[in-house]
């Protein structure tokens, strides 16, 4: 590791959760950029990642979340008979 690189990692090792993770995410992106996600969803993402974290708001399990889609689209079928 070069001299920079240690004293980069340093810096950002001192820096609060919220900002190292945010450094990781950049550096993550930079190297493998995800397909078709727009950059400006990147605080969104952070912003309801960090609402999960402090218990402000409550997951929802993907098995209830799409029984609940499934049962809605077989009510609007039902309902188009």
């Amino acid at each position: 590791m070069t001299q920079a690189v240690t004293e980069l990692l340093k810096a950002v090792l001192a820096l609060p959760e919220p900002d190292r993770s945010e450094v990781i995410e950049s550096i993550e992106a930079s190297l493998h950029p995800p397909a078709g996600l727009h950059p400006a969803w990147g605080p969104e993402l952070r912003r309801r990642a960090a609402q999960l974290d402090s218990g402000e708001v409550k997951g929802v399990p993907l098995e209830e979340v799409m029984r609940k889609a499934y049962a809605r689209l077989e009510e609007a079928s039902v309902s188009r008979e």
